[in-house]
């Protein structure tokens, strides 16, 4: 594996089964240094020692289970951005949402096949080396390179260019969505008259607003048929988990919230918080209507492109009750229009 350090990354396995840490172990300690723990509190302890740099956590645990643990670890800042990874027998769709609602990076059944464990950790610690150079690039530039704000903005897209194409490696039958959303959100910005910052933060939200979709199993994406309630409760997931992907990359603007808030809606049925009205960013508003339109207005695995009068009863129907007034009325004026185009010149 490739990574930024001289010595063995760090590994903490974390399970009341002496017998699954050392078989774990026996595996991982060639490329990996090991360290067990039996117990939440035991291992709450020792993570401040070893300072790992992924966490493997079962679930099912006497005195403390794997998701409290969790919980702890992620309220602490010193042990926050640590990868965790579940790996239990717990195999329920909603335990697997509630791992990832709660911060882990990814969630592992038993039984499993070492070769498996092996290859999902090293991606893990490859991609937080990744965004740790990253960021680490970025304040370098700031502090040196202020007068070349052209290159950092090449850098900027490139990352965001990259980070969209991996969504759409991950789920091919909506290629091209973001992309779309994109330029109808920003169509729709520079139509409110909002300022050129303003505009080009919704360009961007709109071309990673589903990034975190890359931890949605490809069977659920991709499967015709309507969803199941713990398939659809699995898909709500990925606004939290686009905005921990992201919210350590210094934007200038606060992207990583507009992500979040892309499904809010006004009245508070939206999700993953479930906020109000002005408590939802000008911007997440109207990537939200774009997302809506764009949506209804293409071919699903689960359903044909709705078309434009069906999405117009929609928008129209919930304006001022789900969605932003202004943003709907300029959308449905742009996509009215037979001459109008969703991709980028």
């Amino acid at each position: 594996m490739t990574h930024s350090k001289t010595q063995k990354p760090v590994l903490l396995i974390i399970d009341d089964n002496h017998l699954n840490i050392e078989t774990l172990s026996d595996y991982l300690e060639a490329d990996y240094q090991i360290h067990g723990a039996i117990t939440g509190p035991d291992a709450l302890s020792l993570v401040h020692d070893c300072n790992p740099d992924l966490i493997l956590l079962d679930i099912m645990m006497p005195f403390m289970d794997g998701f409290e643990i969790c919980r702890r670890l992620k309220a602490d800042s010193a042990t926050q951005d640590i990868p965790l990874i579940f790996i239990t027998g717990k195999g329920d769709e909603a335990d697997i949402a509630q791992g990832f609602k709660l911060g882990a990076v990814d969630y592992i059944t038993k039984p499993f096949h070492m070769s498996e464990i092996l290859t999902r950790v090293n991606n893990h610690l490859n991609f937080k080396y990744t965004n740790e150079n990253i960021r680490k690039r970025n304040i370098i530039l700031e502090q040196q390179v202020q007068d070349k704000n052209a290159d950092i903005k090449k850098m900027l897209e490139a990352t965001i260019s990259a980070m969209s194409q991996m969504f759409e490696n991950n789920d091919p039958s909506t290629a091209g969505h973001q992309q779309r959303v994109a330029k109808l959100a920003t169509d729709i910005a520079q139509r409110m008259k909002l300022s050129d910052s303003q505009v080009e933060s919704i360009r961007i939200a709109g071309l990673i607003h589903d990034i975190g979709k890359i931890r949605i199993p490809d069977a659920i994406l991709s499967r015709p048929g309507p969803l199941l309630p713990s398939e659809f409760e699995l898909i709500r997931i990925h606004p939290q988990v686009g905005y921990d992907l992201v919210k350590h990359i210094p934007f200038p603007w606060p992207v990583a919230e507009f992500i979040l808030q892309h499904h809010e809606k006004l009245n508070g049925s939206g999700y993953p918080q479930g906020l109000k009205g002005d408590e939802i960013h000008l911007e997440a508003k109207i990537v939200c209507v774009a997302d809506v339109a764009e949506a209804m207005n293409s071919h699903r695995p689960y359903r044909p492109a709705l078309g434009i009068d069906i999405t117009e009863g929609e928008l129209v129907k919930n304006k001022d009750i789900l969605f932003d007034a202004q943003a709907v009325d300029i959308c449905m004026s742009l996509i009215s229009n037979k001459n109008y185009n969703f991709d980028w010149e």
